[in-house]
């Protein structure tokens, strides 16, 4: 494992500064997602994303992990780097989740997003912490014991409550408004949640074989962006921009990919090595509820009572948790 991992925060610490850099890149995505469109701007942010993440891969060394890391070496394995020793099946994996967490999830959730809103798409988005847990118990046998249980049941019901409850009645802002049908908006969140827990669940055993999180980001951001790829070459309507490319959409795309996939998909890759995978996916979960704040400073508007009750459940729940 790359030492520039060593010495870092517990799992579920680490997927709760995930949680807020998912959080604060939302303040960046929401305007330029609605410009560019869902495909366009989940493209470009891949292709920043992995060349941020390659570039630090090929500097550190830690690209030597896909070598090392075949899902029978175990954590730490070490070995020497010769061309057709990668491993193929931790790839495979890593690939599978690109595809499924970083290309479906993620464009079904801007997608929602330009549709909906922050606020109601990480409502919906939040529900990825139930299908976790739900899926961890059935494929990794996993299962919540202790105050585990209610903590997650605290924080799951405070993130849902603190969003669902955060808009002051009669008082309108644009990125509250609601574009096309609401039903479609509604499925493309739950989508985007599905995949975030598949594509997490996935990722499971090829982070216990030991792979570095930087790499292993780096090739589910490629897989990603080679989905992305064919779209656009194949000239499909949906995958154009949508608006004339400006250069500060470019900026807060770029902002947007270095915090929510650069550093914040890395953090949830490094929790999955050693920490639970329903407990990894609760607690980055609490991204909408981080979120309040930064849309009351955003916006202008103070969230409304019922929010602040679901954050103090949620904070509850993480303290049980954590604990």
């Amino acid at each position: 494992m790359s030492p520039v991992w060593s010495g870092w925060l517990p799992p579920e610490s680490l997927a709760v500064l995930a949680a807020a850099t998912w959080a604060t890149a939302s303040l960046f995505s929401a305007a330029a997602s609605a410009r560019m469109g869902a495909f366009a701007f989940t493209r470009w942010r891949m292709v920043f994303a992995a060349v941020l993440l390659w570039g630090m891969a090929l500097a550190t060394g830690s690209w030597r992990s896909l070598a090392e890391g075949g899902l029978g070496a175990g954590p730490g394995v070490a070995g020497e780097w010769a061309w057709g020793a990668v491993a193929w099946d931790a790839v495979g994996l890593l690939v599978l989740s690109g595809v499924i967490g970083i290309f479906v999830g993620d464009t079904a959730l801007f997608a929602c997003m330009n549709r909906l809103g922050p606020r109601r798409s990480g409502l919906l988005f939040a529900t990825h912490s139930l299908f976790t847990v739900v899926l961890a118990a059935l494929f990794l046998d996993e299962s919540l014991k202790g105050w585990a249980l209610p903590g997650g049941v605290l924080l799951v019901g405070g993130v849902m409550g603190a969003i669902a409850f955060g808009k002051r009645g009669g008082v309108a802002h644009q990125l509250e408004s609601t574009q096309g049908q609401l039903a479609v908006g509604v499925a493309l969140g739950v989508l985007s949640a599905l995949g975030q827990s598949v594509g997490t669940l996935v990722l499971k055993p090829a982070m216990a074989a030991g792979l570095d999180p930087v790499a292993a980001s780096a090739v589910r951001m490629t897989a990603g962006f080679a989905c992305h790829a064919l779209l656009w070459c194949a000239g499909l309507p949906m995958a154009r921009v949508q608006s004339p490319l400006q250069w500060r959409d470019l900026a807060y795309t770029f902002a947007s990919a270095t915090l929510a996939m650069a550093v914040g998909m890395t953090l949830i890759l490094k929790a999955l090595q050693h920490g639970s995978a329903g407990l990894v996916g609760m607690l980055s979960s609490v991204s909408p509820v981080l979120l309040l704040p930064l849309l009351w400073w955003r916006t202008g508007q103070r969230p409304a009572w019922g929010a602040w009750v679901g954050a103090a459940m949620a904070v509850l729940g993480c303290a049980l948790l954590l604990g």
